[in-house]
C-alpha cells in the first residue's frame, strides 16, 4: 500500500522517500548498498548529501478501532524523534481521514521532558533486561550501569519479561524503570495511572544522569540502546570526575528543591574541603533500601530479639491437615 501511494504522489514530490520497518536480515541474504539510514527503529532510503532533518513526514497507519496515537508506538517513536520545524501528517487508512500531528508532538515532547525530572530526582532506578537476543545488550546494561553509579543513583537489574503494571507494583523501592529493549520492542505510552512508577528508555536516562548530554532541542531522539554505547557517533562520554559540569547547580521542577551535585570530586580536590575530617568520627553509610523501608506504614515482622523468653520445644500435631492422628475418623 505504501508503494501505491507513492507511486501516485511522485509526479507531484520528487524527493519522496518511502521508509520500511528495520527488520533484521537473514544471515545468508546480501546487505544492500548503499546501507539506507536506520533510524526510529525504521530505514529511510536518503540520496548521498541529503539528512532526515530536511524532511516532512506523512505517516499511514493506526486503525479506527484505536483513533488515540498516543497508544501507538510507532507514530510515537517518529513524532518525538522528528525535527519540531518540519510538518508532520498522519492518515487512518480505515477512514481516510488526515491530521496535522504538530500538537501530539508537542505533548509527547513535554511528557519526556517530564520524564526526565523525574529520573534526575529518582534514587532507585530499576534496569529492566526486556530483551536477551539483541546484539550487545550486556554492554547497554554496563553501561546503564556505570550512568547510574556516576549520578550517584543505585540500580537493580530485573528480568520480567513483557514489563505489565502488575509486576513492576512488587518493586515499591524503585523510583523509576528503565525498559530495555529492541526499537520496534519499546514500550508505548500507557494511560494515566496504570504503572506505579514511571517507565523510560535509555535515551532519557542517558539526558537525566549524563551531564554532557545535550539540552533539549538539541539532542537527538534515540530509540536503540546501542546508539548510547562507544563507537556510535550518538555516544557522549561522561565528563571526567573533576570537570565542573558535576558541579553545575540544578533545581527540580517538579519538587521545586535544589538537587545534590550528581557526583563528588575527588577526595584530594582542594575545592571540596570545607569540612576538616576528624578520625574519632563514624562513617555512616546511607541506604536508600533503608530509608524506603523506616517511611513505611508496615516493615514487617518485629524480632523482639532478647525479650522473647525461652520455652521448651513441645510435639506439635502429627498427620496431614485434612486428618491429624490425634482426631476421630469421624
Amino acid at each position: 500500500m505504501a508503494e501505491a501511494l507513492a507511486t501516485l504522489l511522485r509526479p507531484k514530490y520528487q524527493d519522496l522517500l518511502v521508509s520500511s520497518p528495520a527488520l533484521p536480515l537473514p544471515s545468508d541474504s546480501p546487505s544492500p548498498e548503499p546501507k539506507p539510514l536506520e533510524h526510529f527503529g525504521r530505514h529511510f532510503p536518503l540520496a548521498p548529501g541529503r539528512c532526515l532533518e530536511e524532511y516532512g513526514a506523512f505517516y499511514v497507519g493506526g486503525s479506527k478501532a484505536s483513533p488515540d496515537s498516543d497508544l501507538d508506538p510507532d507514530l510515537s517513536r517518529l513524532l518525538l524523534g522528528w525535527a519540531p520545524a518540519q510538518p508532520f501528517f498522519s492518515c487512518c487508512p480505515d477512514t481516510g481521514q488526515t491530521q496535522d500531528e504538530g500538537v501530539q508532538a508537542g505533548r509527547l515532547r513535554a511528557r519526556r521532558r517530564y520524564l526526565v525530572e523525574r529520573a534526575r530526582d529518582a534514587r532507585v532506578v530499576g534496569l529492566l533486561a526486556g530483551t536477551l537476543g539483541v546484539a550487545r545488550h550486556c554492554d547497554a546494561l554496563a553501561h546503564l550501569r556505570n550512568l547510574t553509579q556516576a549520578a550517584g543513583k543505585r540500580s537493580y537489574v530485573l528480568a520480567l519479561g513483557r514489563p505489565t503494571p502488575a509486576k513492576l507494583a512488587n518493586f515499591p523501592e524503585m523510583d523509576v524503570f528503565v525498559l530495555l529493549a529492541c526499537p520496534l520492542g519499546a514500550l508505548a505510552p500507557q494511560p494515566s495511572g496504570s504503572f506505579f512508577r514511571p517507565v523510560l528508555t535509555p535515551c532519557e536516562l542517558e539526558a537525566a544522569c549524563n551531564p554532557a548530554w545535550p539540552p533539549p532541542g538539541l539532542a537527538p531522539y534515540l530509540t536503540h540502546y546501542a546508539d548510547l554505547l562507544p563507537g556510535s557517533p550518538f555516544h557522549v562520554p561522561l565528563p571526567p570526575p573533576e570537570s565542573e559540569l558535576w558541579d553545575t547547580p540544578d533545581v527540580s521542577l517538579i519538587s521545586g528543591e535544589l538537587r545534590p551535585p550528581l557526583a563528588c570530586r575527588p577526595s584530594n580536590d582542594p575545592g571540596c574541603s570545607s569540612l576538616t575530617p576528624r578520625p574519632q568520627l563514624e562513617l555512616a553509610e546511607s541506604s536508600p533500601a533503608a530509608s524506603f523501608l523506616s517511611f513505611r506504614s508496615w516493615q514487617g515482622l518485629e524480632p523482639r530479639l532478647g525479650q522473647t523468653p525461652v520455652t521448651e520445644a513441645v510435639s506439635g500435631r502429627r498427620g496431614i491437615a485434612i486428618a491429624y492422628e490425634d482426631e476421630g475418623s469421624s
